[in-house]
């Protein structure tokens, strides 16, 4: 293992904070290092793996796709990628699809529809606005809508004409918008921002502005669609009209995909040669995403999904009744939850993997849950043992 990580220095650009573990396997909520360990997985390769680790179908799934082509350029049409659309619009508010890469891309060719959007209804109109706190991918055009300065100090100067408002802040919103706004990108919950959810209220006054100015309401559900807090788009629990949703981690079961759903408003704003992806939509990668997606929308599952998630809360708030003067708070939906524990959050965090447990730190003070959708109350109640007993010692 001493001689991967010297190599993995060596040949690799260190812009990745390395756990110190050789993984050689995954299955189901557990990954398997070289010496046979078993780890319980509550963070599933930053919410990807959200139907397993190996999921049986997804391999079947690549498999039977590779053996007919594995890439086809985007002059051709592909069954898997078609199949795959319509699946999305079929069970979404979208009127069509387009596919990329990853999150980031997907926040790209939205930015680049709004801003066509904009300057068709005049020139000037090509303001966009984000919240603070807000994540959106590390290229320069979603860097420069993540509201954190942390994230953009060292790139600017970035994209001009980006502002942002104080999420939740209705009146720092209406301050904002204006004539010249072509778009407003929002998290239905912020997760690199702490597991912070959206209020109605906010819902409700961003959609009624969006009516009066007549400007795109782009939602990135990267990290929270797909299941990931009950529902195929969490923008289901919420009265919010989306024009554009962008989609990707889970999408391609754990291979490179995203999607920039969008309503029938937009749908021909981009004409041929405006936008294009080299991988955009590989076949495998849409084949798996068939898997998951069909996983998602199975009736049982999403009961299972919330039955897990109310059982999981119900826990975590007993916890935090015994112990108040570590957990602070406790937020989320669904299989993503965020428990705020302050200053103890990184030793947490390394007490649980020498317990065997992988977990994730959002915002420096919030441990972030995103197990696999399929976890059982079995492995829930394995990782609220360990969880119990670091923190029961105080830290």
């Amino acid at each position: 293992m001493e001689n991967i990580f010297k190599e993995d220095k060596k040949y690799i650009l260190n812009v990745y904070n390395r756990i110190n573990l050789e993984i050689v396997k995954s299955k189901g909520s557990y990954l398997y290092d070289k010496d046979g360990n078993k780890y319980l997985d509550m963070f599933s390769g930053l919410s990807v793996n959200n139907i397993g680790n190996s999921n049986e179908k997804i391999i079947q799934a690549i498999l039977k796709q590779s053996s007919d082509y594995i890439h086809l350029s985007n002059y051709f049409v592909s069954k898997s990628v078609v199949n795959l659309a319509k699946l999305l619009v079929e069970n979404t508010y979208a009127s069509k699809v387009f596919f990329t890469n990853s999150g980031t891309e997907s926040n790209e060719a939205a930015i680049k529809i709004a801003r066509k959007f904009g300057s068709s209804i005049n020139k000037g109109k090509t303001h966009i606005l984000s919240a603070y706190n807000s994540f959106h991918g590390r290229t320069l055009g979603s860097l420069s809508l993540t509201g954190q300065e942390k994230y953009q100090k060292s790139f600017q100067p970035l994209l001009s004409n980006i502002d942002y408002f104080t999420y939740n802040n209705i009146k720092d919103l209406k301050q904002k918008v204006n004539e010249k706004t072509c778009a407003v990108f929002i998290e239905l919950i912020q997760g690199e921002g702490g597991i912070i959810e959206i209020d109605n209220s906010f819902v409700k006054c961003l959609n009624e502005l969006s009516k009066q100015y007549n400007f795109l309401i782009i939602v990135d559900e990267i990290q929270t669609g797909l299941g990931r807090t009950g529902e195929l788009l969490t923008s289901n629990y919420h009265d919010i009209k989306p024009h554009i949703t962008t989609l990707a981690k889970s999408l391609g079961g754990g291979l490179p995909l995203g999607a920039v759903l969008v309503s029938k408003k937009v749908e021909d704003i981009l004409s041929k040669g405006d936008h294009g992806s080299t991988f955009g939509g590989n076949p495998v990668s849409c084949a798996s995403g068939e898997v998951v997606v069909n996983k998602v929308l199975e009736k049982d599952f999403k009961k299972s999904l919330r039955r897990k998630s109310n059982y999981l809360l119900n826990k975590l708030y007993i916890l935090k009744y015994k112990y108040p003067d570590i957990i602070k708070d406790i937020r989320g939906k669904g299989l993503m939850i965020g428990i705020d524990v302050g200053k103890y959050a990184f030793i947490i965090k390394e007490k649980a993997l020498e317990q065997k447990l992988i977990i994730n730190i959002t915002n420096e003070t919030v441990i972030r849950l995103l197990p696999p959708l399929n976890i059982d109350t079995k492995e829930i109640d394995e990782f609220l043992d360990i969880f119990e007993v670091i923190i029961s010692e105080r830290i």
